[in-house]
């Protein structure tokens, strides 16, 4: 297993956000229509895995920086969300936007990208050290978590999508 690489600061942080971002944004833009809603081997297509994205950088801001219920920040019921479980959260994304148009799912990525961009450019790099959880004996930086739901979680999607589409 490879360590996991960690910026050394919040300019270094912003840089690989950025990069990332653009190379998923250039890669969508590239896209033709038929191919944004081309359905991969697993049921996905290229709209869906963006509208996937845009949802996670909600859930970064809504459940890991303000810390609100899961089920408040994905907009479903405690009892249809009960706890944090990426087997029961990811499938109600999809429902939920699977109907989105190109233009509409573009427009909910790029506003969410705008308001976590924005979020992190407000907080000290200090801040994105402190621990996600007050209780966790490891102390995870909050840092790791910013780093699945943005650049990281946009590289694993682009990379997807340009292997089913044979980029």
């Amino acid at each position: 297993m490879t360590e996991q690489w960690m910026p050394s600061n919040k300019s270094e942080l912003m840089t690989e956000i950025k990069k990332e971002w653009k190379l998923l944004i250039d890669l969508a833009d590239s896209l033709t229509d038929a191919q944004m809603t081309q359905p991969d081997s697993g049921g996905w297509s290229p709209k869906d895995n963006l509208a996937h994205l845009a949802e996670w950088l909600n859930i970064l801001l809504g459940y890991h920086l303000d810390q609100r219920a899961p089920h408040d920040v994905i907009g479903v019921t405690q009892a249809q969300l009960p706890a944090w479980e990426i087997e029961l959260i990811n499938p109600i994304l999809f429902e939920k936007n699977k109907n989105l148009t190109r233009k509409e799912m573009l427009k909910k990525l790029n506003q969410a990208y705008g308001q976590v961009e924005a979020r992190l450019e407000s907080m000290s790099y200090e801040a994105l050290l402190k621990p996600r959880h007050a209780d966790d004996p490891e102390k995870n930086p909050i840092l790791l978590w910013v780093l699945g739901d943005t650049s990281e979680h946009f590289k694993e999607h682009r990379e997807t999508i340009e292997r089913e589409l044979g980029k």
